[in-house]
């Protein structure tokens, strides 16, 4: 007679149809069980159930949450941590969250959707070191999890504008890409201004239409600070031009006239007496 094995009783049995292995989740989802990884790893996926250090089964139910969290990142190109969002929105604990969730949203739609390689940027002509100081000022980042490493959305689009001025012939020595430090610095206060506006008179006032007021704030903003600066534009640039008048005329040298030294020596009588 033959003893059974050995076995854990809260172990999943291969026969249970509502969890499975790593192998079948991906086959299921279509999905890579290496990015399945990298979703549990980043937490848009719950643990699995542990029988063992090299043994794990999985909810199938998560195969439609895989699938979404694919198909996000392929047309949308958005980070992780903004698709655990929203996918979590229903579940958000607070209104700092919804909006968050909104915003992260309404930029995924009006974002290009278009994808290039770092490699493909290099060779159309973008500077190594201009790539390499944009990423460590974290302002673009490669798409998180892609192979090869790859760009897409609004930093495509900044790359993009960046090329387009050196090609216009506004070189590195005009406008250092440094420069965008600068830009950055002052944007930072004005969408401070404006977040502090929209929590203050928006929020408190949304009347549970939070998520849909967001996006229209959202889209509405970006085009209302558009259009301020081009109003701004030529004023400020006239104010500027009279302000720095004086301090341009104040640094020419003043011409003056030389007069003739009078004094004793310079007489007509002193000198006909100095010739005598």
């Amino acid at each position: 007679m033959t003893r059974p094995r050995n076995r854990k009783p809260d172990a999943p049995r291969a026969s249970d149809t509502h969890v499975v292995k790593m192998s079948v989740l991906a086959r299921l989802s279509g999905v890579p069980a290496a990015t399945i990884k990298h979703y549990l790893h980043e937490g848009l996926l719950p643990e699995p159930e542990r029988t063992s250090r090299n043994m794990a089964y999985y909810d199938v139910a998560l195969v439609p949450r895989i699938q979404r969290i694919k198909e996000i990142q392929r047309t949308r190109f958005l980070p992780l941590k903004v698709i655990r969002e929203v996918l979590d929105e229903a579940a958000l604990p607070s209104p700092e969250e919804t909006v968050s969730a909104a915003i992260a949203r309404t930029m995924a739609s009006v974002a290009p959707r278009e994808r290039r390689t770092k490699e493909e940027l290099l060779a159309s002509g973008m500077p190594k070191q201009q790539l390499a100081w944009l990423e460590g000022a974290r302002l673009v980042a490669p798409i998180a999890g892609v192979s090869p490493e790859s760009y897409a959305g609004d930093d495509l689009e900044l790359l993009r504008v960046l090329g387009a001025s050196r090609k216009a012939g506004i070189t590195p020595d005009m406008l250092p890409v440094t420069i965008l430090g600068e830009y950055v610095q002052a944007l930072s206060t004005l969408v401070r201004v404006e977040l502090r506006m929209f929590r203050e008179g928006v929020m408190p006032r949304a009347d549970g239409n939070l998520g849909e007021l967001t996006e229209a704030a959202t889209l509405l903003s970006e085009k209302l600070i558009v259009l301020l600066r081009r109003k701004m534009l030529l004023p400020i640039l006239e104010d500027v031009v009279k302000t720095d008048a004086p301090t341009t005329a104040a640094k020419k040298p003043r011409r003056t006239t030389r007069r003739p030294k009078t004094g004793r020596s310079s007489s007509p009588g002193r000198s006909r007496r100095t010739s005598d």
